[in-house]
């Protein structure tokens, strides 16, 4: 099937899964206000999925958003197949700075050598959530990047589908020409139905650059995700969209958490920074494919973000 060329040109980048709950608490005003508010607040309580800890251990208190303290997020992407309880496809995580007004991500290689918190093993950092699940994937990635998560969200990639359908499709900018799962993408702005998106940004073997291929078009879609979703059309269909969000997306932020960032964070999201892995290369341990960062860069991005958080 050939996919279609879109003539308007928009920028791109993902603020995340979260970023699509965060951008969309933007779409209220006028008449449909109050429909809106209840209806996210519906969708919010499906999505709501708390943790047994209420605090990072590399925290001493929770996080106070009315105090406008920094903060992070875990994004997981995770496909959920029948009778698995699925592997995280992606993991991003985000520090938000109301300060400075900006909003720092990086994107972990789902094949990264690292400690598993929790389990005693080194492995795939992928394979946590597969061992101990949204749990133990925080606790490993904070302890790779030595930070404290604070939240997360997770994203159910077998239903996001629904998501793109239900902000009509997304444009995209493609960097590869490449076929995958029936679908043909070409070079430049595309739009997107929901099938053609998950194809798009689950390709992974035919992009030279692998992983981190596949992670940038992830991020191109999710972008698409939160620039329709909160465009004033989709005001229309927001009964549409928060049902797709509440049937995909878990997270342990609060209704009342996400008005407060929504007040509070909300001029970061014009400052989003990527953070690249420069250095890292692949390997094979025992004959099994691995990630591996090296420790002087994994220390620079330590820091980083640790500063970014102030901490």
């Amino acid at each position: 099937m050939r996919v279609d060329k879109h003539k308007r040109s928009k920028k791109r980048k993902w603020v995340k899964v979260v970023g699509i709950l965060f951008l969309l608490m933007l779409l209220g005003g006028g008449a449909y206000a109050y429909s809106i508010y209840h209806s996210l607040n519906s969708a919010v309580e499906t999505m709501h999925s708390p943790i047994e800890r209420e605090v990072s251990s590399k925290r001493s208190k929770e996080v106070t958003f009315k105090d406008k303290e920094p903060f992070s997020v875990l994004l997981l992407g995770v496909d959920e197949r029948e009778n698995d309880k699925g592997r995280s496809d992606s993991m991003i995580v985000l520090t938000v700075n109301p300060d400075t007004k900006s909003v720092k991500m990086i994107s972990i290689p789902r094949d990264t050598l690292t400690d598993i918190v929790g389990h005693g093993t080194r492995d795939k950092i992928n394979h946590a959530y597969a061992f101990g699940g949204v749990e133990m994937a925080m606790d490993t990635v904070e302890e790779l990047l030595d930070i404290p998560i604070d939240y997360y969200a997770q994203i159910n990639m077998e239903g996001f589908e629904d998501i793109v359908n239900a902000v009509g499709g997304v444009t995209v900018n493609n960097d590869l020409n490449f076929s995958y799962g029936g679908y043909s993408f070409e070079e430049g702005k595309l739009t997107l139905s929901g099938k053609e998106a998950l194809a798009f940004s689950r390709m992974r073997y035919e992009d030279p650059r692998g992983d981190f291929g596949r992670q940038l078009r992830q991020r191109e879609v999710i972008q698409g995700v939160i620039r329709e979703g909160a465009s004033v059309s989709s005001l229309w269909n927001f009964d549409n969209i928060f049902d797709a969000l509440g049937n995909n997306v878990k997270t342990n932020l609060k209704f009342q958490e996400m008005v407060d960032i929504q007040k509070h964070y909300k001029s970061a999201s014009k400052d989003i920074e990527q953070i690249q892995i420069k250095t890292g290369s692949g390997t094979k341990i025992d004959g099994i494919y691995y990630y591996v960062i090296p420790d002087e860069e994994l220390s620079e991005i330590q820091g980083t973000l640790q500063e970014h958080l102030e901490i």
